[in-house]
Order: structure tokens, then C-alpha cells, then sequence
């Protein structure tokens, strides 16, 4: 029972982290319109995948592995910003693509998941988080290894179901706008991806400079 309770916990906040929309959401709802629900899909799943192994370290408590990736969070930083720069501006330079371009194909599945895998690691303050929840979920100690492995499974499953839904479900609703209404979510992603890029690239200098 204690391992279940666990694992639903885990999965909750696997959940309750992927929910919010940012970047990856944004993402994640652009490509389910253009490419279809299963690349949308596929950028959900890699930042799932990037949570999964922020949840391992976590839950592993690799306290000096953790500290150097946090001494790299500025470079990170500004990796990511730039990042969701470049995602912004192809956005908006996108031209109405044709039915053939928007096919789905593996090239297209495995590009999604790694960009929205690197874009997400760009985040290396959300171990932080993983280790003071697990420590709270384990009692305050290190997890053995069932309850670790229980830990980022439900973490992956969390995560992974709510890109199912916003992939199959938002994304399939947007798609019906036709080729107008997908142009103006291009738009209007590209948009927001480019404020966060510049939010999270000024934050990153901010702190250089302080």
C-alpha cells in the first residue's frame, strides 16, 4: 500500500508539473495543429523524459552530481532562451504549410522529442525541486531502490498523460480552425515563445550582471 501511495503521488506531481503552460505547451500545441497529434505527442514525451531523469538524480539523491549541474545553471539559461528564440522566429517566418509537409514521419517524432528534451534539461533548477519533494515523500530519507523506481516511473506517467491529453485533445480541437486559424496559432505561439526567450534571456544576464 505504502509503495502505491507513492506512486500516485509521484504521478500527481508529474502531473501538476507538465500541467502549466510554458514553452513545452506551447509547443506541443503549435506542432499537434501543424504535424499532428502523435509529433505533438513527441514533444511532450521529451520533456517528460527530461523530468524522468531530473526525478532519478533526485531520487537518488546525488547531491554532488546535482550541485555542479546548478553551478551551470546561467550558461543553461541562456542556452535555453536562445532556443526558444530560434523555436519563436521559425514560427513566425513559418509559411502555410501543405497537407504533405504537415505528415507525420519518424525524422519529425524524433526532432520533437529531442528538441523539447534539451529545452527542458536547459532547466537544471527543477532537480532542486525533485529532491526536496522525494525526500519529503521517502520519510525524509534516501529512497530505496523500489521507492526510486516507483518515484520517476510516476513522474513519467504524470507527465506523460497530460501531454496525451493536450496533444489528442487541444490540439486536435485547434486543428479544426482550418489552414487560417492554424497560421494564427503559429502566430500566436511564435510570439509568446519569443517572450519568454527574451524574459528568460534577460533574467539570465540580470543575474551576470548582479
Amino acid at each position: 500500500m505504502h509503495l502505491l501511495t507513492l506512486f500516485a503521488q509521484a504521478l500527481l506531481l508529474g502531473l501538476a508539473i507538465a500541467a502549466p503552460v510554458g514553452p513545452i505547451g506551447l509547443l506541443c500545441i503549435e506542432r499537434s495543429v501543424r504535424q499532428g497529434p502523435w509529433v505533438g505527442l513527441a514533444t511532450g514525451l521529451g520533456a517528460a523524459t527530461a523530468d524522468a531523469l531530473y526525478a532519478t538524480l533526485g531520487a537518488l539523491g546525488l547531491s554532488a552530481l546535482i550541485q555542479r549541474l546548478t553551478t551551470l545553471a546561467l550558461p543553461l539559461a541562456v542556452a535555453g532562451s536562445l532556443l526558444l528564440l530560434w523555436m519563436g522566429l521559425g514560427m513566425l517566418r513559418r509559411h502555410a504549410a501543405s497537407e504533405a509537409a504537415r505528415a507525420a514521419s519518424a525524422h519529425g517524432w524524433c526532432s520533437a522529442w529531442a528538441s523539447a528534451l534539451l529545452l527542458t534539461l536547459s532547466n537544471p533548477m527543477t532537480i532542486l525541486s525533485f529532491l526536496a519533494v522525494f525526500a519529503s515523500l521517502s520519510g525524509h530519507a534516501a529512497p530505496g531502490a523500489a521507492e526510486a523506481l516507483l518515484m520517476v516511473s510516476g513522474v513519467f506517467a504524470g507527465s506523460a498523460l497530460w501531454w496525451c491529453v493536450l496533444a489528442f485533445g487541444a490540439g486536435r480541437l485547434l486543428g479544426r480552425l482550418g489552414e487560417a486559424g492554424r497560421h494564427g496559432i503559429d502566430i500566436v505561439c511564435g510570439v509568446l515563445l519569443l517572450g519568454m526567450g527574451l524574459l528568460l534571456l534577460w533574467r539570465a544576464l540580470a543575474s551576470l550582471a548582479g
